[in-house]
């Protein structure tokens, strides 16, 4: 079905990454299925781009050619812009809300409240399978592209800023990626 989201989201992602590979994607629906596109020759083999107004994380394997993953981006207010570089990349990694989200939202994270509790890493941790943690000038930001265990989150604005992808689609785009990886967040 053509939606109204469908038309914006589309409209807006291809004039910042046009020339998909088939003409086919052009009028379909959302899909977060790991697929190789042209993109514009300004991007870098080896940089990720995501735009989260279509919800798509690319990863340029060379000149005007990428890699598009779906993925879930931060909710209004919440997201990441700009650029940064994957200084720390981890295999089930260790979890804890920030102060802020746990401000934000006291009743879903009231278990970290006045302690020092870290989620072990684990099929039921927020950030899934990998993280790749972005960082600007040597300095955390704390934004994270990372699995989820909640994939129905995956093509919506739903986290509280990282970038969200399926966890497989994670673990393909952790073994591509090297510490020191360009992400640029339009």
């Amino acid at each position: 079905m053509f939606t109204r989201r469908t038309f914006l989201t589309s409209a807006a992602a291809t004039s910042l990454v046009p020339h998909v590979a088939s003409a086919k994607t052009k009028t379909a629906e959302y899909d977060p299925t790991p697929q190789y596109v042209r993109i514009k020759k300004e991007f870098l083999p080896g940089q990720l781009l995501v735009v989260p107004r279509s919800f798509y994380l690319y990863f340029v394997t060379e000149p005007r050619k990428a890699i598009r993953y779906g993925c879930g981006v931060g909710r209004a207010g919440l997201e990441f812009t700009g650029t940064a570089t994957i200084d720390v990349k981890k295999e089930w990694p260790t979890w804890r809300p920030t102060d802020e989200m746990i401000e934000r939202e006291p009743i879903t994270y009231a278990r970290f409240k006045d302690n020092n509790y870290v989620q072990p890493g684990g099929g039921d941790n927020p950030l899934g399978a990998r993280a790749l943690y972005l960082f600007q000038n040597g300095v955390d930001t704390y934004f994270r592209i990372h699995g989820t265990t909640q994939p129905s989150t995956i093509g919506t604005a739903a986290s509280n800023g990282c970038i969200r992808m399926l966890n497989a689609h994670v673990i393909d785009l952790y073994a591509r990626v090297p510490i020191g990886t360009v992400v640029t967040v339009i």
